[in-house]
């Protein structure tokens, strides 16, 4: 028994290793973290608090091209509720809630008075396709061709915005969020009758 409790593989060793090399990987591999994060938001944490919301800006005409090439304006569709989420493949947080807007996505695509807009922050279009059709989801990827006004934008990934149909600014979250809730849902169908 003392022999044990003096060697380097006792109990207590082996399991401060495990523990060590899981924060590791929690640390150093995006998808972990991003699962870690995941499992964070199924429990209630990290929610998109859309109830004290008001329209405070206006949309700007930020530029884009989604993934066939083709340029629009954000401008462009004022009359519609646009969901605008700035996002990138190597961001944790945006991997972690991306089965949320994914989901929510899913529920809502049928109304053509809803425009799902994930802009690539990196520039990195093929890349960001690449990641879509790798986790099976269905979002629309779009990259950033113009300016974005820093009230809108100002770097911290993940950024979700949501416009009302008269080009509002009606929802600002920076940092990642549980979209795929009822609140959420409610929020946007409303916005758009």
């Amino acid at each position: 028994m003392a022999d044990q409790k003096q060697g380097i593989f006792n109990r207590g060793n082996i399991i401060n290793a495990i523990i060590i090399i899981a924060l590791l990987v929690v640390v150093f591999v995006p998808s972990a973290k991003a699962l870690l994060i995941r499992g964070l938001m199924g429990v209630g944490f990290f929610r998109a608090d859309v109830s004290e919301q008001k329209p405070v800006a206006v949309m700007s005409d930020i530029a884009f091209r989604d993934a066939a090439g083709k340029p629009f304006n954000l401008s462009g569709l004022k009359g519609k509720v646009v969901f605008l989420n700035f996002w990138a493949t190597w961001c944790p947080p945006c991997r972690a809630e991306m089965p949320s807007i994914n989901d929510l996505h899913q529920k809502l695509k049928a109304d053509t008075n809803i425009v799902f807009i994930m802009a690539d922050a990196d520039g990195e279009l093929d890349k960001s396709a690449a990641f879509m059709n790798k986790y099976q989801y269905s979002l629309p990827v779009h990259e950033i061709t113009g300016n974005v006004p820093q009230t809108f934008y100002g770097g911290a990934l993940p950024t979700t915005l949501i416009f009302d149909k008269t080009g509002a600014l009606a929802f600002k979250h920076e940092g990642m969020a549980n979209y795929d809730t009822g609140e959420v849902e409610e929020f946007l169908r409303k916005l758009a009758n």
